[in-house]
């Protein structure tokens, strides 16, 4: 006897329920494995790295960015000296620093790590003189200072700000009688070796001269500031302190140094500094850029000791009139051999990390503060990725997508700075006040002794800053709105373009040598993601990581699964038909 046809539709739907859970219990798996297969993250794991507070909000916005694409990197920003120790003693994967290794601090000369090593170029900016100055109850935000007087507020010979020698810098200021605060860092600060060694290469009896006072001898460039003792000076550690204690409204009357991507997060005022062409200029990006055409990288020297080092002596004194003259830029201190902590895996990380912030991470320079890597330092960076151990980097600057340059060479940022206003020049004019002179000539100005409408963290985009130059702007970006980002996840540098490399173009701005395809099409990139600046505050921007290339393990998967779904789909009906010939 048959079984009645009323059976039939509970089969099949039983049959559909089998299918429908082993669609679950495979496809979960698949989509968990497909869904962040933007790329592979495979061979790569977390990074560990500390240092420079100067660096620390450019670097804080990178490793944001990458996390997105499964890169882990921690950085602690405990200033640059903590951050050599840290690396020396082998307790981080990599430092950052503005200094070098084996620089003479008074009467010590710091050990070189050894670790083996070499120093990577990460980001440019400007050190900048950060202040809160107020006459009748209205912030000035068109203060002016030269090298000079930058110097003797730093080292006690100024104590207010309406001495004679401020007063000449500002005529369209009338000056109160505030005492000066120099804000200055109590901890090992690649930022105070920076400013000391500016202090002791053009200000040298001034500098020397405080030496003598605190007890300094020999009188060098230092990490760690000395803050005479009963005096107005206040000592804050990291940028963060010295920034916090600044934007303080009790803090009227207080200056410090820190770099300028600081102050326009917290959006206070710089001051412009007098350059040797005798502008008085922002740390600006393209001010930054060219004031750096004027530095001395060591190239010929590849000891990983001085290698890519920098000398500064020709920005102090760049002749540019839109120049600014404290440029610099960081270093990342990176590892060179594997050894029981820093594996493979960590060195395929930190290679994609350098690719993405030598390259597509520098379009966020600018608008956090600070200045993209020019071309130069770019390409020695690149080759500095070759040393990182199991990584091959062939490069194609091409693809690079840095703003500073385009595909032929030249240095954008350097070509395209604009010339300072006429009311930036010394004299009796003043950009933002009633002294400026022609209108339009740079910003908004008040009555004289008053300043104007307030700008954000003197940006020079108008207002009482001047400056006639436009503030932080926005550059290209690809067609969801972000800058195209390229990392390689699996410690390959995917800049391969063997061609490339082997045509020299010269850069008629630099006169550097480089190797560019030369189709003449830019490769400007730059940032509308709307970030504030700062590590805390940063958003992350989605990445979109490289194909390895070659048959991954997840297509294996995926076929296996195809395959199982056909024969869950395809089997029963034809077993069912089987079995029924079976029983007639």
């Amino acid at each position: 006897m048959s079984r009645p046809r009323s059976t039939r539709p509970a089969a099949n739907a039983l049959r559909a329920h089998a299918v429908l859970a082993v669609l679950v219990l495979f496809v979960s798996p698949v989509a968990l494995l497909v869904a962040p297969a933007q790329g592979s993250t495979a061979g790569v794991t977390g990074l560990s790295g500390s240092g420079s507070t100067w660096s620390a909000n450019a670097i804080n916005q990178w490793t944001a960015n990458i996390a997105t694409s499964g890169l882990k990197v921690n950085y602690s920003s405990s200033g640059s000296s903590a951050g050599r120790s840290a690396f020396s003693e082998n307790t981080v994967d990599f430092a950052v620093s503005e200094i070098p290794y084996g620089v003479q601090d008074g009467g010590t000369v710091e050990n070189i790590s050894q670790r083996p090593f070499a120093y990577m170029p990460i980001v440019a900016g400007g050190t900048s003189f950060m202040y809160n100055l107020s006459i009748g109850g209205v912030r000035v935000e068109s203060l002016r200072l030269s090298g000079e007087n930058v110097a003797k507020l730093f080292t006690g010979v100024i104590t207010q700000w309406n001495d004679p020698a401020i007063q000449a810098d500002n005529p369209g200021l009338t000056l109160p009688a505030t005492r000066v605060v120099p804000v200055v860092r109590s901890d090992g600060s690649g930022s105070s070796a920076q400013f000391t060694q500016w202090m002791l290469a053009e200000h040298p009896a001034i500098w020397q001269a405080f030496c003598a006072k605190v007890g300094r001898n020999p009188c060098t460039q230092t990490s760690n500031y000395p803050a005479p003792p009963g005096s107005s000076f206040q000592a804050k550690a990291l940028s963060n302190g010295v920034t916090t204690f600044v934007t303080q409204s009790q803090a009227d009357g207080a200056i410090t140094y820190v770099e300028y991507s600081y102050a326009k997060e917290a959006g206070f005022p710089v001051a412009k500094v007098l350059n040797q062409a005798g502008y008085y200029i922002l740390p600006k990006a393209e001010n930054v850029a060219v004031g750096l055409l004027g530095a001395q990288i060591e190239t010929a020297n590849t000891d990983p000791r001085v290698y890519l080092t920098q000398k500064l002596g020709g920005v102090y004194r760049n002749s540019d009139p839109r120049a600014y003259p404290l440029s610099s830029y960081s270093y990342m201190i990176l590892p060179t051999a594997l050894d029981g902590k820093f594996s493979q895996a960590k060195a395929n990380t930190l290679a994609a990390f350098a690719e993405y912030f030598l390259c597509a991470g520098q379009a966020q320079a600018d608008p956090l503060g600070y200045s993209p890597l020019p071309l130069n330092l770019v390409q020695a960076g690149l080759e500095q990725v070759r040393k990182i151990p199991g990584v091959t980097a062939d490069i194609d600057l091409s693809r690079c997508n840095n703003p500073t340059f385009s595909a032929s060479g030249e240095n954008l940022l350097a070509l395209n700075a604009p010339q300072p206003a006429a009311c930036d020049q010394r004299g009796p004019l003043q950009c933002g006040t009633a002294a400026e002179g022609t209108a339009g000539a740079g910003g908004a100005g008040g009555a004289a002794g008053q300043p104007g409408s307030p700008a954000t963290a003197g940006d020079g985009s108008g207002g009482s800053t001047g400056g006639g130059g436009p503030g932080a702007g926005t550059g290209a970006v690809d067609a969801q709105g972000q800058p195209p980002v390229d990392v390689a996840a699996a410690g390959e540098v995917a800049l391969a373009d063997p061609a490339v490399s082997a045509a020299a173009v010269t850069d008629p701005a630099t006169g550097l040598a480089v190797d560019l395809d030369g189709d003449g099409i830019p490769d400007a990139v730059g940032a509308t993601d709307g970030v504030t600046a700062g590590g805390a505050a940063a958003g992350a921007i989605p990445l979109q990581l490289a194909s390895t290339g070659g048959w991954q393990p997840s297509y294996t998967f995926v076929l296996l699964t195809v395959l199982t779904l056909l024969g869950v789909i395809l089997l029963p009906p034809l077993m069912s038909r089987r079995f029924a010939a079976a029983r007639r």
